[in-house]
């Protein structure tokens, strides 16, 4: 936490809570990326066009922003390509347990007041923590 922008941090809240709503409102759809993802593999009549725009949203809007002149924080992965590849299905394992992702249940779930999301929020950051502390303070990692 060397660099914390809270106006920015808001700004990027406000766009997803408000592309969450959007979605919500105009499509009756919840914007978890697991779900809206997975929809993509049986896919059914007149669900790929909205869930393809989505996704590419989701990579496209930091190749604009980059185009547009801002400036994309650097990124560094110290993990080995098989590591990612375990941790990448061990979270689609826990999204499909969970009935759903961080997205699905934290942004969208704790803002329709639903009790199972509050519950899943809560596991996913306390799994997260202990992550880390092992990780941290037990393994050395």
């Amino acid at each position: 936490m060397d660099a914390f922008t809270p106006l920015p941090a808001l700004l990027g809240g406000l766009m997803i809570g408000a592309s969450a709503a959007l979605l919500l409102v105009l499509n009756g759809r919840i914007a978890g990326i697991s779900g809206i993802l997975g929809g993509l593999l049986p896919s059914e009549p007149g669900e790929t066009g909205w869930r393809i725009a989505f996704l590419a949203g989701l990579v496209l809007a930091p190749l604009v922003y980059a185009g547009l002149g801002g400036t994309l924080p650097p990124v560094t992965v110290a993990a080995s390509y098989a590591l990612l590849a375990l941790a990448g299905l061990l979270v689609g394992f826990g999204a499909r347990l969970g009935a759903g992702c961080t997205s699905g249940h934290g942004v969208c779930g704790i803002g329709r007041g639903s009790p199972r999301s509050l519950v899943a929020t809560g596991v996913f950051v306390a799994v997260a923590v202990l992550t880390v502390f092992v990780t941290r303070h037990l393994i050395g990692a």
